[in-house]
C-alpha cells in the first residue's frame, strides 16, 4: 500500500518527536536511590549518577555535596536499593555506599547507615568526613568484609596487629573499623604535623617506611594510593567550594556586592577540611 506524501511526513515528524523524547530521557542523570554494581561484585549506594565518558560520578547525597568518581567500565549495571526505606531515618541522606553482598556468606547484608558511622567517627577525631570516605573508597571500595592478600580487614583495611592496638575486636564491624581507622589516621596526621601526603603514605605502607625514605616510599602501589585519595578529596572540596560560592553570589544583592568591594575582602583561614593541594611524588 502506497502512502501519500502528507502521511509520510506526519510519520517522520512523530518518529522525530519520539526519538527526541527518548534521547532527552536517556540524557538525564539517573535519580532515586540505586546501587551501582561493580565488576568486583560489590556495590555503591547513591542518590543519582552522571555518566561523563570514561568516568561515572555517583552522588552520595541529594544536594550533590558528596560524590565518588568510578571508572565507567568498572560498573556492570544498576539495581534499585530495596534497603533504602529501612535506613532512610538513620541519616539525613539515605545514599550510603555499601556492599550489596556479604563476601563471606554470599547473602544480602543489611547495614547501618555508613554515612552516619563515618560522620560520627570523623567528629570524634576531628577529621573531614570526605577524607575518611576517600580513604575507605581506596582501601576497600566500601566492602565491609574486604580482606587483602596481606590480611588487612574491613572498610579501612586494618591489619590484625593494628586493630588490636586500636582496641578493635571485630574488624568486620563497620562502626568499630571506621572508628579505629579514623583514630589511626588522626594519629598519623599528628605524627607528621598534618602533612596529609605523609600520613596517607604511612597508612598504606607503614610509618617505618615513610621515615626510612623521609617521605612517600618509592612503591608504585603507595604512590598510586596517595595520588588517588588526594585527587578524589581535592575534587570533592573544589566542587563544594564552587557550589558554595555560587550560592553565596546568588544570595547577595547588588548593593551588598558594591559595599563589600568598597571595603575590600577579608582573608579567610583554611582548615584541614579545605582543599589539600599536594603532590604525591615528594
Amino acid at each position: 500500500m502506497r502512502r501519500n506524501p502528507s502521511t509520510r511526513n506526519q510519520t517522520r515528524r512523530i518518529s522525530a518527536v519520539l526519538c527526541a523524547i527518548v534521547a532527552a530521557f536517556l540524557a538525564r542523570p539517573a535519580t532515586a536511590t540505586d546501587l551501582a554494581i561493580l565488576r568486583n561484585g560489590f556495590s555503591i549506594r547513591h542518590e543519582h549518577r552522571l555518566v561523563m565518558g570514561n568516568t561515572t560520578r555517583l552522588f552520595l547525597s541529594a544536594d550533590d555535596s558528596s560524590f565518588i568518581d568510578e571508572p565507567t567500565e568498572e560498573i556492570t549495571g544498576y539495581e534499585k536499593d530495596l534497603l533504602a526505606p529501612a535506613t532512610a531515618d538513620l541519616s539525613a541522606s539515605s545514599a550510603v555506599p555499601s556492599p550489596a553482598v556479604n563476601s563471606v556468606s554470599g547473602r544480602s547484608m543489611p547495614l547501618p547507615a555508613l554515612n552516619e558511622v563515618v560522620n560520627n567517627a570523623s567528629a570524634n577525631y576531628h577529621l573531614d568526613p570526605d577524607l575518611v570516605n576517600s580513604v575507605i573508597h581506596a582501601e576497600s571500595g566500601f566492602n565491609v568484609h574486604a580482606v587483602s592478600p596481606k590480611g588487612a580487614r574491613g572498610l579501612m583495611q586494618l591489619m590484625p596487629s593494628t586493630a588490636s592496638q586500636l582496641g578493635v575486636a571485630d574488624a568486620f564491624d563497620a562502626q568499630a573499623n571506621v572508628e579505629g581507622g579514623s583514630r589511626y589516621l588522626r594519629e598519623l596526621l599528628e605524627r607528621y604535623h598534618f602533612d596529609l601526603v605523609k600520613a596517607l603514605a604511612a597508612y598504606n605502607a607503614g610509618p617505618e617506611r615513610v621515615e626510612q625514605y623521609q617521605g612517600v616510599p618509592p612503591f608504585r602501589e603507595t604512590r598510586a594510593y596517595v595520588a588517588r585519595i588526594v585527587h578524589e578529596y581535592n575534587t570533592k572540596k573544589t566542587a563544594q567550594e564552587r557550589e558554595a560560592k555560587l550560592k553565596q553570589a546568588a544570595a547577595k544583592s547588588p548593593g551588598e556586592k558594591a559595599s563589600k568591594q568598597s571595603r575590600g575582602a577579608h582573608p579567610t583561614s583554611k582548615t584541614l577540611a579545605s582543599t589539600v593541594v599536594v603532590s604525591a611524588s615528594r
